[in-house]
């Protein structure tokens, strides 16, 4: 019997509804961006953010269930992220998908927003072989995830300051360009030469596994202002292959390192820079020399988005891993563990 899970992602400055059967039939993932408001201020303003999560929250629902051609009587749970993220934004959803779950006597599903970028994979290929390695890779985390089923998680590396996404954001300012930036500058790096201008790579001490791209993007920015100081024009296109190169190098050599430590064949690359062209091309290329399998989600589902979120509830659901109407928001909630006790079926605590 088929599984439809209404999900609701909130954490950051998209308000997200899909609708999802059986954790891999999208029929459909609507996405309100943010971007158009927080552009002007080089950044997500997560007193804005919130304040429009509020104002599109209701609409977003019913359009994502009307394009699914469902009601909410045919659904069988609701999910959301609850963390980490922004407190106010993720309250905005946490609140909406209690008050459904309530309202309608369904089980309720807590979902870690990193968790969703992982299982974006599986919506498009839901036949994936355990165990692998996962990159994720966005605006707040960088991270070398080793799955071994279902659930289970072990953090293999993570960032030890900037996450990638957010040195690609704060480059681009530098550089005069919009927000977000990350897009942009991979536009951009496709015109330039990488090895022109070299930036440089923090790989840390031998054998770790964790990443730094504060030096790396102090390094851009100093090579900026140096240049504007002597009067010299940059060449934006040559600066953004040769940071996204510095980047992309290192996040491609540690996933490498990652699977050959790990005995692993299959490597999964995640959130919203996994849509970075660069890195797709050369960890494909680089991975298929080693044997190993690269698989990626389609853009629309490397940014946030809650079809992912409902990939990710469809197998809490099978497991019964609900939670309980007491669900918070969890801004800091690391992967793997659950900020919640007792479980939730319909309106009865057990």
């Amino acid at each position: 019997m088929s599984v439809v899970i209404l999900a609701l992602e909130t954490s950051c400055d998209d308000t997200s509804a899909a609708v999802v059967v059986d954790g891999t039939e999208i029929l459909s993932n609507i996405i309100s961006s943010q971007v158009d408001v927080h552009g002007k201020f080089g950044g997500v303003v997560p007193e804005e953010a919130s304040r429009k999560h509020l104002e599109l929250i209701n609409h977003v629902i019913n359009e994502a269930l009307s394009v699914a051609g469902l009601s909410f009587k045919d659904l069988d749970a609701i999910a959301v992220t609850y963390g980490p993220g922004l407190v106010g934004a993720l309250l905005v959803g946490v609140s909406a998908a209690k008050a459904i779950a309530y309202g309608l006597d369904l089980p309720l599903i807590g979902i870690n927003h990193i968790e969703g970028h992982i299982y974006a994979n599986f919506l498009s290929e839901p036949n994936i072989a355990f165990p692998m390695i996962c990159l994720v890779v966005s605006g707040g985390h960088t991270d070398l995830v080793l799955l071994k089923k279902h659930g289970c998680y072990h953090v293999e590396g993570k960032t030890r300051d900037d996450a990638a996404g957010e040195a690609f954001d704060k480059v681009a300012r530098s550089m005069g360009l919009s927000y977000p930036g990350g897009p942009l500058i991979d536009r951009l790096a496709k015109g330039g030469n990488p090895d022109a201008i070299t930036f440089p790579k923090a790989y840390l001490e031998e054998g770790s596994l964790d990443f730094s791209f504060s030096g790396l993007k102090s390094a851009v920015i100093n090579y900026i202002h140096r240049a504007d100081q002597n009067n010299k024009e940059v060449n934006k296109v040559d600066l953004a292959a040769g940071f996204q190169k510095a980047v992309t190098d290192v996040l491609i050599d540690k996933t490498l390192n990652a699977a050959k430590k790990a005995g692993v064949s299959t490597i999964l690359l995640a959130g919203g820079v996994a849509a970075n062209t660069r890195l797709r091309t050369d960890l494909s290329i680089k991975a298929a020399k080693t044997n190993h399998r690269v698989i990626y989600p389609p853009p629309v589902l490397c940014t946030d988005n809650a079809a992912m979120i409902a990939g990710a509830a469809y197998y809490k659901y099978l497991r019964s891993a609900f939670a309980p109407l007491t669900l918070n928001a969890v801004p800091d909630l690391k992967l793997g563990e659950e900020r919640y006790e007792g479980r939730f079926r319909g309106k009865i605590m057990q």
